[in-house]
């Protein structure tokens, strides 16, 4: 049942709309990612489930109660935001129990709930350490537990983890995936980071210019595009422009390759030009590849890219590239030379708006 609904909800500010007839339902105990680039909305749909912005139209509902008249302190969200927010002149101690104290919990009870808070984020050893003594990652851990202390019925996270490095982001979005999954506590997850949204999410909102693209799981949202929006952004893709050849038969042609589509085309006519999308790894050039669909061109170019060799393929003018794992023995495509591209028919897919 869903716990956590937004409906028709839009936002502007001044003559400049932001979010557009925004519509999503999120279950009890889900994990749902907000993708997209700066500027598209992802953030300011978060503040209005938070309370920090009021809808200019639409309804928020969590748990079957409209949202829309409370304050941020009465709709028991916890927030955690990619600037840590911790407090400076408090120990990590009193940080994760601020909330508490505010709600009036006895003192025996905030000292029980922070020490399991602490021992969650495995920060025991650090509680009487202040902000400034501590790592960026450790920090956003006790931003963590702070929000997580009060048990709130929704967590948010606002590109969390976005002012760290690599290394540490990737071993944080797993940590506060577990924490999740442990707590089973709805949780809406902001970023512009794809790898992020694929790896921690149950399901992904891409937002575009105030809209939600596409919804759906990782792997939807990866392997079947539903604009050519998402098909750019998540991921690497290649975009490839084709001629419908035979739209009964499903058939186009790209250069001098004529392709049998497994997607209907039968709405257009012969002629039409039609936007086709390959994701780069669905490729091979081995003649044992398992493949119902070939591409013959010339190679652009190739890249030693430790794991992975890329290699540029020109397609009767379009620019292919796919990525083959590296072993000891490849040999790199020279440019020029001519090679076919294998791969199966269902790995096209063709592009809409």
């Amino acid at each position: 049942m869903s716990f956590l609904v937004l409906q028709n909800i839009k936002k502007s500010f001044g003559q400049t709309q932001v979010v557009k007839d925004f519509n999503m339902s999120i279950d009890k105990g889900e994990f749902v990612s907000f993708l997209g680039p700066s500027g598209c909305g992802k953030t300011t749909v978060l503040r209005m489930i938070a309370g920090f912005e009021s809808p200019s139209d639409g309804t928020v509902t969590i748990n079957g109660k409209n949202q829309n008249s409370l304050k941020t302190s009465q709709r028991n969200i916890g927030m955690v935001f990619q600037a840590y927010a911790l407090f400076p002149n408090m120990n990590v101690f009193d940080n994760v129990a601020f909330g508490l104290k505010v709600a009036g919990m006895a003192k025996p009870d905030i000292e029980s709930r922070v020490k399991d808070m602490l021992k969650l984020i495995h920060l025991e050893h650090l509680a009487d350490r202040y902000p400034y003594q501590m790592s960026g990652g450790q920090q956003q851990r006790v931003a963590l537990a702070r929000a997580l202390a009060p048990k709130p019925q929704v967590l948010l996270l606002d590109e969390p983890l976005s002012a760290l490095d690599a290394k540490i982001r990737v071993s944080l979005r797993e940590e506060i995936r577990q924490i999740q999954r442990q707590l089973g506590i709805t949780t809406v997850f902001v970023t512009h980071d794809q790898e992020e949204a694929l790896s921690i999410s149950d399901r992904i909102v891409v937002m575009n210019a105030g809209r939600a693209d596409q919804i759906g799981t990782p792997s939807d949202i990866y392997n079947r595009p539903a604009t050519r929006f998402v098909a750019s952004f998540v991921g690497t893709l290649n975009i490839i422009e084709a001629i419908v050849s035979d739209p009964a038969a499903n058939t186009i042609r790209i250069g001098d390759n004529l392709v049998t589509l497994r997607e209907p085309i039968a709405a257009l006519k012969n002629g039409d030009t039609v936007s086709i999308a390959l994701r780069p790894e669905a490729g091979s050039m081995s003649e044992t590849a398992k493949c119902d669909t070939m591409l013959s061109g010339k190679v652009v170019s190739s890249h030693f890219l430790g794991s992975v060799i890329r290699t540029k393929l020109d397609v009767g003018g379009s620019q292919i590239s796919f990525d083959m794992f590296n072993s000891p023995d490849a040999a790199l495509p020279q440019p020029g030379e001519l090679v076919s591209l294998r791969f199966m028919a269902h790995d096209l897919l063709l592009v809409r708006e």
